[in-house]
């Protein structure tokens, strides 16, 4: 069954929901629906098209906790745009590890500010060493990302339902298929 977007009232996204979970806010009157699909819910009395896009009709304050973006292995590979930080080559996740900046053994963390993309050749040429002391350099220093939760939601962005388009590129630049003259 199809799922739905539901925004703030600002049109910012928040989340995507199950179409029974859309339903019940719909009944609940806390929604407005902006786009359907062409696929009909039927109970025994009424029949309505299955909701793609809603908003909030009052804005829900986002927590900043909820705003920040989790340490995981995806979003790790985001940062670092799936490339080595040494040999700066771009690489199929199934072939890039992690390696800790400052080597766990020499007191590292699991941070975002020491764990960094690198490929199988690359860290185990840097091995348990600092890069200076492997004379590897990073491309970049590691930080926390700050993306917003727009770019938590739209990863997979090609497979979302065309509806959904408009609500989730409104602060991404978009891609011109016009040739430049």
């Amino acid at each position: 069954m199809e799922l739905t977007l539901l925004l703030n009232a600002t049109y910012e996204p928040l989340r995507v929901l199950n179409w029974q979970k859309a339903v019940t806010l719909l009944w609940q009157g806390k929604v407005e629906v902006l786009e359907v699909y062409d696929r009909e819910i039927h109970g025994v009395s009424i029949s309505f098209k299955l909701p793609s896009v809603m908003r909030l009709l009052k804005i829900v304050k986002i927590r900043d906790a909820h705003r920040s973006v989790k340490f995981s292995r995806i979003n790790i590979f985001t940062r670092d745009g799936y490339k080595c930080q040494y040999c700066r080559r771009k690489y199929r996740t199934e072939d890039l590890t992690f390696d800790h900046v400052v080597p766990i053994a020499r007191g590292g963390k699991k941070t975002w500010e020491n764990i960094v993309t690198a490929c199988w050749a690359c860290n185990n040429r840097k091995s348990g060493r600092s890069p200076e002391e492997a004379h590897m350099h990073l491309m970049k220093k590691p930080v926390k990302p700050k993306w917003n939760m727009v770019v938590t939601i739209t990863i997979g962005v090609r497979n979302t339902p065309e509806s959904w388009r408009d609500y989730l590129y409104w602060n991404m630049e978009l891609d011109s298929d016009i040739p430049e003259p």
